[in-house]
C-alpha cells in the first residue's frame, strides 16, 4: 500500500505529551517494523500488554494504564503479592510505530508476539479494546498467556453486516486532524470524554496511517471474530458497553454461547468507547477481570 500525499502528522505539542506520562518508551522490531510502547513498570510486575483500537495510538490509552499501576494481584499459596506492569502498544501505523506493508489480524498478532519476545515478557495478560480486542483474541490462541481481556471487539464480519462506523467517518476525522483540530471540535463528536482525552485525540489522530485505517476497517468486515473467539482459552473476559452498537445484546449472547468458559461483563450506559464513556465503571470491570487472571 502507498500512503496518500498527506502523510502522517506528529506535531511538537503531541510529542510534548510524552513528557506528561510517567511511562518509559520501549522499542521492539517485528520483522522490518519498529514498534513503540509505553511501559509503566515496575519491571518485576505482571506484564499487561494493552492493545488500542483502530484510531488510538498508545498515548490515547495512557489514562487506562495509569489507573492500573496500583493494582496488586495476590497469587495465593503464601506467594508475595504482585503489581501489574501496564505496557501500551503503538500498533503498527499509529503513534511512533512504523507503517507496515499489511494491516491484517495475522500481522497484528505477529507484532504482539514480537513484543512479548522482544521485551522478554513472561506469560503476560493481553488487554485489547475494539481492534485491539480482535488482536488480543488471535494472540491468545497463539501465545502462552496468563489470560486475556477483550473490550468491545468488533463482531461485524462476513454475512454479519457492516461495522457501525463507516470508513468515510473515520477518514473524515483523520482529515480533520491533519488539517488542524482542537479539543472543542473533538468534543462535538465525543462529548462524554474527559477534556484531556479530547485534547489528546486532537493532537495525536493525525499520526495514524490512512492505509492502516482503510485496511483495518476492511478487515472488520472480512475477518470474522467468531472464527477465533471459540478457541480463545480461559481465563478470558469479554467486557462490552451496555449501549454499544459494536457488541449488541445479541452479540454478547452469541459470544457467551460460542465460548462457555469465558466471562461476559456488561458496563451499563456505555457505548463502544467503554473506557472513555464511563472511566470509573470501565476500570472497575477491568480490575475485577484482571484479578481472575491469577
Amino acid at each position: 500500500m502507498t500512503e496518500s500525499p498527506t502523510q502522517r502528522v506528529l506535531t511538537q505539542p503531541a510529542l510534548a505529551d510524552l513528557a506528561e506520562t510517567p511511562a518509559v518508551s520501549r522499542w521492539v522490531r517485528s520483522g522490518g517494523v519498529r514498534l513503540h510502547l509505553l511501559d509503566h513498570g515496575p519491571a518485576d510486575g505482571v506484564p499487561l500488554l494493552i492493545v488500542p483500537g483502530i484510531t488510538s495510538p498508545a498515548i490515547a490509552m495512557d489514562f487506562v494504564a495509569r489507573e492500573l499501576t496500583d493494582l496488586v494481584l495476590s497469587p495465593g499459596s503464601g506467594s508475595a503479592p504482585l503489581r501489574v506492569r501496564p505496557i501500551v502498544l503503538d500498533v503498527r501505523g499509529r503513534g511512533l510505530s512504523d507503517n507496515g506493508d499489511t494491516y491484517d489480524l495475522d500481522a497484528y498478532a505477529g507484532d504482539v508476539a514480537a513484543v512479548v519476545g522482544g521485551l522478554g515478557l513472561d506469560r503476560p495478560i493481553v488487554l485489547g479494546h475494539s481492534m485491539g480486542a480482535r488482536i488480543a483474541a488471535v494472540a491468545a490462541t497463539r501465545l502462552d498467556l496468563r489470560g486475556s481481556v477483550l473490550v468491545d471487539p468488533p463482531m461485524s464480519g462476513p454475512d454479519r453486516g457492516p461495522y457501525p462506523t463507516t470508513l468515510e467517518a473515520f477518514l473524515g476525522q483523520l482529515d480533520q486532524a491533519r488539517r488542524g483540530t482542537d479539543a472543542d471540535e473533538v468534543a462535538a463528536s465525543w462529548p462524554r470524554w474527559a477534556r484531556r482525552e479530547q485534547a489528546l485525540r486532537a493532537r495525536w489522530l493525525g499520526s495514524i496511517s490512512r492505509d492502516a485505517i482503510i485496511a483495518t476497517h476492511a478487515g472488520f468486515e472480512s475477518e470474522d471474530f467468531f472464527a477465533t473467539w471459540p478457541s480463545v482459552p480461559a481465563p478470558t473476559v469479554l467486557i462490552h458497553g451496555g449501549d454499544s452498537p459494536v457488541v449488541t445484546a445479541a452479540g454478547a449472547e452469541e459470544a457467551a454461547k460460542a465460548n462457555p468458559d469465558a466471562a461476559i461483563v456488561e458496563v451499563p450506559g456505555t457505548g463502544h468507547m467503554v473506557f472513555w464513556d464511563d472511566p470509573q465503571a470501565a476500570m472497575s470491570a477491568t480490575r475485577d477481570a484482571l484479578r481472575t487472571m491469577l
